[in-house]
């Protein structure tokens, strides 16, 4: 069975390959992904299909180029965080962003349990006019 480590790492290798279905391979049906507060999809979503829509199809209208850069991906047993940042432009304003980013990623059983994003969301609000 693969690490939680590993699960997370194949998360991130997909989304740089642009693959959706590896992104969302190992979620559990009922994974918790939650989006911080005063961020564009803030909000707990559960299960791959609430993620697609109420964030991902979300980011993807908003914003153009979007992707996350990971610098630091720590092991620590069932819990992995990744520590880098969001970067991309907003469509409607043009304006381009870079935002430092943590996630903290819980896997159990070798499934995604639960995804929690940390940000700075006023950034991301400050491009959006």
């Amino acid at each position: 069975m693969r690490t939680a480590y590993e699960i997370v790492k194949a998360h991130y290798d997909a989304s740089s390959r642009g693959d959706l279905d590896g992104m969302l391979a190992d979620l559990a049906p009922d994974a918790e992904w939650i989006e911080m507060d005063g961020s564009l999809c803030t909000g707990t979503h559960v299960g791959p299909a609430a993620v697609v829509e109420n964030v991902f199809k979300v980011i993807g209208s908003t914003f153009e180029g979007f992707e996350f850069r990971l610098d630091r991906l720590l092991d620590a047993g069932d819990e992995v965080v990744a520590i880098g940042g969001y970067r991309g432009r907003h469509r409607q304003s043009g304006k381009p962003f870079s935002v430092r980013t943590a996630h903290l990623w819980t896997v159990r059983d070798g499934k995604v349990r639960r995804f929690e994003q940390f940000t700075n969301t006023k950034l991301l609000d400050d491009v959006a006019s």
